[in-house]
């Protein structure tokens, strides 16, 4: 913080938004929080190293009220990432003015199946692991049981519908920037134009070409220093989906789907 004050002053820092990269488990809060941690190569904004605002430093979850007092201390130019479910107190917290949140949501369809590999081999120590490698016989199955959800008390797990509604009401907040993974993948340009306008009307003044903005964004994006990234390829999910598994998101989730944008009808 004293550094980006000696390099762009103290009043300029302090007219800079807190900024809160927002997103669900495996829907690109690692992503988000690189490109977010591009701009203090190039405006005042501060990385003050943080973990995720509902966690602890050794990944466990922090209560609501320890959550909250993580978000209100941000100061004016600082940069964060978690994973907060669209509710009072959060909703007021993250949309007052000298706040700038970005919420990223994902196609259901590709989270749950980054989650089902996440959870069964990439973390060693996670809740649900056991349960998916040892009572669960083939991906179709996890993948069912992560769509309906696991009422096992020792690896419970809510199902998909629940996990949505938690965050879709951030996409109903006019002072939150909604943004899709797959166009931080695939249109990665319009998205990173559209994070550096929201800012701009949040208080960030433009230091340099937006050219030069661009470019950093896109230099601060390394797959390679994320310890949960796989694939990240949008629509990995037909891979790995059977008939059944299809059914079965319709049944529990298909209107969210189409609530997304990712599907027009259930005729997929």
């Amino acid at each position: 913080r004293a550094a980006a004050a000696r390099r762009w002053g103290k009043e300029t820092l302090r007219r800079m938004p807190a900024v809160l990269g927002n997103a669900m488990p495996k829907a690109g809060s690692h992503l988000i929080i690189q490109v977010l941690l591009g701009l203090p190569d190039f405006a005042p904004f501060v990385n003050p190293g943080f973990p995720p605002v509902n966690r602890y430093e050794d990944n466990s979850r922090l209560p609501e009220e320890k959550m909250l007092a993580n978000i209100t201390r941000m100061q004016p130019g600082d940069i964060g990432y978690g994973y907060v479910h669209a509710r009072p107190p959060f909703l007021g917290a993250l949309t007052a003015p000298g706040r700038a949140t970005i919420f990223v949501y994902r196609d259901p369809r590709d989270l749950i199946i980054s989650h089902v590999f996440y959870a069964t081999d990439i973390h060693k120590t996670h809740e649900l692991r056991e349960y998916y490698r040892e009572k669960l016989d083939d991906m179709p199955a996890r993948i069912d049981a992560t769509i309906r959800g696991i009422p096992d008390p020792s690896a419970p797990l809510a199902d998909i519908r629940w996990q949505y509604e938690n965050f879709l009401p951030w996409l109903e907040q006019p002072g939150v920037l909604c943004l899709r993974f797959e166009d931080l993948i695939l249109a990665r340009t319009t998205a990173f134009n559209r994070l550096l306008d929201y800012l701009a009307q949040r208080g960030y003044t433009p230091q340099i070409e937006r050219a030069q903005a661009l470019a950093a964004l896109e230099r601060a994006i390394d797959p390679k220093k994320s310890g949960t990234f796989r694939k990240a390829q949008p629509g990995n999910w037909q891979q790995h989906f059977t008939e059944a598994n299809k059914a079965a998101l319709k049944e529990v989730a298909g209107d969210i789907l189409i609530r997304l944008g990712y599907e027009q009808d259930n005729d997929w």
